[in-house]
């Protein structure tokens, strides 16, 4: 694709608006796993986390092609992504037994890594398929993404801090992008359909019913984890 080209002005377009458009998870995550750290470590936390993602995200992309190879790849990020989202939640009931790297700056870093790097699956394919092998138009593509991404998290960070339940709406979240992934792994295409082609009643009704209990069972598994915590507590 020629540089600055009609063509190449235009696939960077759909890039950054792919992007944007999933900037909002990026942003929740990154703000919910800086949500505990100390008041001068949550910047720092938001600006490194994010860099750290986006480096990540464009390894990923340039792999793009060694990872469509692989069987299993957005079934096993799902999984992944409904254990991160449990995380989130589990940390959040103030039990000293969780993860101490929720409380800590390299602790964050590595959740917003691990869940970015998860939550970029749909994304690299997408915006590798855009590209068509031009990788300058992926980083910069990411790039422009970046500054927009920080924005996001310390907007959601703040509106923590003041509305807790924020907390719960952002695992839901999340819970509900793994359960997409889930439902577009092409190895279980023979249960949830191929969204490329047109879904059963009975493919589609699956699918809603994987995402409706997967958002459930993160929400219920982290409620269940807050009054365990609780009890816990009140025990010693």
């Amino acid at each position: 694709m020629e540089l600055f080209s009609a063509p190449w002005w235009s696939a960077l377009l759909a890039i950054v608006l792919i992007d944007l458009v999933l900037a909002g998870d990026n942003a929740i995550v990154i703000a919910l796993a800086a949500r505990n750290l100390p008041a001068h470590l949550k910047t720092k936390a938001i600006v490194w986390g994010t860099v750290g993602a986006i480096v990540v995200r464009s390894i990923m992309t340039i792999g793009v092609v060694w990872l469509l190879k692989i069987p299993g790849l957005m079934l096993v990020g799902g999984l992944g992504l409904v254990w991160i989202a449990y995380k989130l939640l589990a940390d959040d009931a103030g039990d000293a037994h969780s993860d101490p790297g929720a409380n800590t700056f390299w602790g964050a870093m590595k959740t917003i890594i691990v869940a970015d790097a998860l939550m970029g699956v749909d994304n690299v394919l997408g915006v590798a398929g855009v590209a068509h092998g031009a990788f300058d138009l992926v980083i910069i593509g990411l790039l422009i993404s970046v500054p927009i991404v920080v924005f996001g998290s310390s907007v959601v960070l703040k509106l923590v801090e003041r509305f807790p339940i924020i907390i719960q709406a952002g695992a839901a979240v999340l819970a509900f992008t793994a359960a997409k992934m889930l439902v577009n792994e092409p190895l279980l295409s023979g249960v949830f359909g191929n969204v490329k082609v047109t879904l059963t009643d009975a493919q589609q009704a699956s699918r809603w019913t994987l995402e409706l209990l997967v958002v459930l069972g993160v929400l219920g598994a982290g409620a269940w984890h807050k009054r365990q915590a609780k009890q816990a507590a009140s025990n010693r």
